[in-house]
């Protein structure tokens, strides 16, 4: 290699370079979204939120925490997310491997007797058959002018960075997924006592009046409106242990485990449900949410795609180099007269290709611009989130009291309304009556418990619960 050759390619690998400085392309700028001061349904101010809280701390029943952690080991989702990190990773390596020089080998063996035409094609028989050995290293580099790889670096690193997001979203998602199935189960277990205890109650009342009527205190009417009651109370037994298996089902699937049943642990009216809780600051929900990271991510990605896109406009520039040795013999592979080498510059650019490339630059603005809405829409919908889980924790606790007080009232009404009729001084309306209306507000009284138990999860989550706890907490909880 001579020395005007050297100097060629070093002066032009320093141009290059400081031509390179500056990428083509926009520079990422976070969209300016609507961010209220409050959340819509707030009732405390404050930068303290129960999304610092880890999981394992707002959640306290002991078989509940168990079931969590099981999952976010052996959930099928996760392990799907962990495998889709990991290939943003070895993405993000390509990309970045167009930074460097490529390196390659090449070692070649052949025996010929035909010679090769101008065009590359076998032209005539040769006098003679020859041997032809050769042990090459190629070198290749693109020099970065215009900073289209730079741009695709920019573009992997947001797309892995977005992935790791979507990682912890997915464990979020499965905390609160494990979290309300579990809580619906117990309120299933509530409403099967309740219809078992309705089923006896009718049954008591069936027989209270069968006994009337078999001394001739009381009519057929009675006794078959009796039995009416109560076969419609056992209807609903078997339908709600149906719903059990169901859902302990749907939880093995969280799992990741078959179909099996599923311990209990705290009661669900024992269960804590606060009917206030510290939310934070609307703008931190954009750094906590691991949803609107991963989208922001995506609009990072797409806007250095249009760097991308921008720089095929313009010419690129390669260096290629060769070295190595050919000879004919093989033992001349190994002295200094075979010795081959080869420098070349390469400028190339479009010149026509029917507007691909302008089409291809076009398609991307207007990907990106989806991105940016699409971003704008999921910041719009969590804040709608957490105001829907602010308001009916509020709600719901004042519903849960009048409820209450309706039970209360109800269950005293049974009593009284029985005893009556047991004396003769009450028909048999009064108590079907009374015990019709008891059993439905029971159920509602275990369904608005349940709401606030779901509307507390729902708001963990849409805060972005555990948004500072590192991988490592998020699979080995304390």
């Amino acid at each position: 290699m001579t020395r005007s050759v050297s100097s060629w390619i070093v002066s032009g690998v320093l141009a290059a370079v400081l031509l390179g400085g500056c990428a083509l392309g926009p520079n990422y700028k976070r969209p300016q979204t609507a961010e209220p001061s409050t959340f819509r349904g707030q009732t405390t101010t404050g930068a303290a939120s129960l999304a610092d809280a880890p999981w394992w701390d707002v959640f306290e029943d002991p078989i509940l925490k168990y079931l969590i952690q099981e999952s976010l080991r052996a959930n099928y989702d996760v392990k799907i997310a962990a495998a889709r990190v990991q290939e943003a990773r070895g993405l993000l390596g390509i990309a970045r491997s167009e930074l460097f020089p490529s390196f390659d080998y090449g070692v070649g063996a052949g025996r010929a007797n035909a010679l090769s035409g101008p065009f590359g094609g076998i032209a005539v028989k040769a006098p003679r058959a020859s041997d032809a050995y050769s042990a090459t290293m190629n070198a290749s580099w693109e020099i970065d002018i215009w900073g289209r790889v730079r741009r695709s670096n920019e573009a992997a690193l947001a797309v892995l960075l977005g992935t790791e997001d979507a990682q912890r979203g997915v464990w979020l998602t499965l905390v609160s997924d494990v979290a309300q199935a579990y809580f619906e189960l117990l309120a299933l277990d509530v409403r099967l006592q309740i219809a078992r205890d309705s089923t006896d109650a009718f049954q008591r009342t069936y027989n209270l009046f069968l006994d009337r009527f078999q001394q001739g205190a009381a009519s057929r009417l009675e006794t078959a409106r009796a039995l009416g009651a109560l076969g419609g109370a056992q209807a609903v037994v078997p339908q709600l242990e149906s719903e059990i298996v169901a859902k302990e089902n749907q939880i093995g699937i969280l799992l990741g485990h078959v179909p099996a049943p599923i311990p209990r642990g705290t009661p669900m009216y024992s269960q804590p449900v606060a009917p206030t809780v510290p939310t934070g600051l609307p703008s931190t929900l954009l750094e906590r949410r691991p949803d609107l990271r991963q989208a922001e991510q995506q609009l990072v990605s797409a806007n250095a795609r249009i760097g991308v896109a921008k720089a095929d406009f313009f010419p690129k520039l390669s260096l290629t180099a060769l070295f190595g040795t050919a000879s004919p013999e093989l033992s001349a592979l190994t002295s200094g007269g075979a010795t081959v080498w080869a420098v070349a510059g390469l400028l190339s650019g479009p010149l026509f290709n029917a507007g691909r490339t302008l089409g291809n630059y076009r398609a991307t603005v207007a990907q990106w611009e989806q991105a940016k809405f699409q971003y704008e829409y999921v910041v719009i919908s969590a804040f709608r989130e957490v105001s829907d889980a602010l308001a009916a924790l509020g709600k719901l606790a004042e519903a849960e009291t009048g409820q209450e007080t309706s039970v209360k009232a109800l269950t005293e009404a049974v009593e009284r309304s029985t005893d009556r009729y047991r004396i003769g001084l009450a028909n048999y309306f009064e108590v079907l009556e009374a015990l019709q209306q008891l059993y439905p507000a029971q159920n509602a009284l275990a369904l608005i418990r349940r709401d606030r138990l779901l509307a507390h999860v729902r708001l963990y989550k849409a805060l972005g619960g555990g948004w500072n706890l590192t991988d490592a907490q998020w699979n080995e909880p304390r």
